[in-house]
């Protein structure tokens, strides 16, 4: 117990100075943890990392898959949803069969089945390490926003695919039409499993006399209640979790009304999700000397070469996909033509190679069972090792030219989006006017009888933040308290109205979701100034 213990604070200690390093080297973190954890994995005499496939699924997937649908704009979303369904089903599709029917050709002894199990394993790119990487260099929204979008779904498409060419090798047997009647349920059941329980969730911090602390905890626990659930019915967990994410990502401005638990959320989520994120990518090049071990009849040079052409086809089938999957309804659709401004050549082709694999192929290759009578999975290590090799290729040679590619060809905002500054000034000014017209309608007494209201309303006027007469006016020892406790009644009422415009704003798409959340994110630090003050 101790010797693990300390194995696995080890392991964090390395992430977190391999990830130090990282941004001192300026290169995204996921790549970089990949190849320090490749060249630790072959150091002598270190134990062996093995990565249990159902740990991944089961403690890495969900909080990684909810924290990218919380802060996935469902506007965004909704507005791009036709690009993305066509990546992230149509891409995923695509890939699986030109991947199977390729490997079978190339590969000697290798069945259709098995293309289509590989297939399925490398065919979703992971949002991750695409987020990190276009981190550092300026996208356009549209592009980023498919990419986000695509990362959600993806996953949940090509587990199906994965899982039903499984069936097929293990049973030997496979029906069309069935195994599309079983795509379409484990979609949709999915989908209906994480609304419920995003529903009673929302009826437990909404109703029920939470702390900060709860509210935190039930945030962490609800991505792993819904994923459970919907697997336990053999439906998809991955479609549950991003379904009931954006629900309740829509809805946290009725239930998370305190700016103390929002801040202490985001000090939980942004905490766990770089830890987790950290672990799995050094764990993906820890593997690789267990992988190579198992390796059996092929040679490393037969796996290599095979791994290779099979990365080189992934990164060209995308490309193949999206150009077409871009322009062909802008020339069969006149409305589409009107309503989106071209994106070019250069956002595609950005979309294109952002393809980088991850996590969840790592995963499902792992996750290959044992055939019935205990006998092992056929092709099962070399799999697995084409598998690593995609990730590696995609994560890292992409991954490094990605940023090259983007100054290269010089992309540019294509859409008609204001500035952020901009923006940020007209939701500011809103938020002024708001907060006036409240404090003019509800505290017209206390502004003429109280100093401090009096003083609010001309700052408000003249837009004016005097932080320092402020604190000096609390200070003053002829400021009565109860004067004091009304003052911050007063704005403690003007921030909750503030909120209700934000999501007002929200609904009518008048900003972009980024800038809303920033001007959120001040409110809740204004409000925390109050409650210090107050305690």
């Amino acid at each position: 117990m101790h010797h693990n213990l300390l194995l696995i604070l080890s392991l964090l200690f390395v992430v977190f100075m391999l990830v130090m390093l990282g941004q001192r080297l300026k290169i995204s973190y996921p790549i970089f943890l990949v190849l320090a954890g490749l060249g630790i994995g072959f150091i002598p005499g270190l134990p062996r990392f093995t990565i249990d496939p159902e740990l991944i699924f089961l403690i890495f997937l969900p909080p990684l898959l909810y924290e990218a649908a919380w802060y996935t704009s469902w506007n965004d979303f909704w507005k791009w949803k036709r690009p993305i369904s066509l990546l992230a089903f149509g891409a995923v599709i695509f890939t699986s069969v030109i991947i199977a029917y390729v490997s079978q050709a190339m590969i000697p002894g290798f069945t259709l089945a098995l293309g289509f199990v590989l297939g399925g394993i490398i065919s979703p790119p992971d949002a991750v390490a695409a987020t990190s990487v276009l981190k550092h260099v300026k996208v356009p929204k549209r592009a980023l926003t498919i990419l986000e979008g695509e990362s959600l779904v993806n996953d949940a498409s090509s587990l199906i695919v994965f899982r039903f060419a499984v069936v097929a090798v293990t049973t030997g047997q496979f029906v069309m039409h069935q195994a599309l009647v079983d795509f379409f349920l484990a979609a949709g059941m999915g989908i209906l499993i994480g609304l419920a329980i995003a529903h009673v969730m929302y009826a437990l911090h909404r109703f029920l006399p939470t702390t900060p602390s709860i509210d935190a905890a039930l945030t962490v626990m609800t991505p792993y209640f819904m994923y459970i659930a919907a697997e336990h019915f053999h439906y998809s967990g991955v479609l549950a979790v991003v379904s009931g994410g954006l629900f309740l990502s829509y809805r946290s401005h009725e239930i998370f009304t305190n700016g103390a638990t929002r801040m202490q959320m985001l000090g939980v989520w942004s905490t766990l999700i770089f830890v987790l994120n950290g672990i799995i990518f050094i764990l993906i090049g820890l593997e690789l000397p267990t992988i190579v071990e198992g390796l059996g009849d092929y040679s490393i040079r037969e796996a290599i070469i095979y791994g290779l052409v099979i990365s080189a086809i992934t990164i060209l089938v995308r490309l193949c996909w999206v150009y077409p999957a871009t322009f062909v309804p802008r020339w069969l659709s006149k409305k589409i033509r009107t309503n989106e401004p071209s994106p070019g050549w250069k956002g595609p082709l950005v979309v294109s190679w952002a393809g980088m694999r991850g996590v969840v192929s790592l995963a499902s290759a792992l996750s290959i069972p044992l055939l019935a009578g205990g006998q092992a999975f056929p092709h099962r290590n070399l799999i697995l090792f084409i598998t690593f090799i995609v990730i590696l290729v995609t994560l890292v040679f992409q991954g490094l030219t990605l940023p090259l590619l983007i100054r290269l060809i010089k992309i540019k905002e294509i859409d008609n989006i204001t500035p952020e500054d901009e923006q940020e000034a007209g939701i500011e000014l809103h938020l002024m006017k708001v907060a006036l017209a409240r404090l003019e309608e509800k505290y017209a007494r206390e502004i003429t009888e109280n100093e401090l209201a009096g003083f609010l309303k001309k700052d408000l006027e003249h837009h004016i933040a005097n932080n320092r007469a402020r604190l000096e006016s609390l200070e003053c020892n002829e400021t009565e308290k109860e004067e004091i406790e009304q003052y911050h009644h007063i704005l403690r009422d003007l921030y909750t109205t503030q909120r209700q415009e934000l999501f007002r704003l929200r609904q009518h798409n008048s900003f972009s979701d980024e800038i809303i959340r920033g001007q959120e994110l001040q409110l809740d630090l204004d409000e925390l100034k109050i409650s210090k003050a107050t305690h």
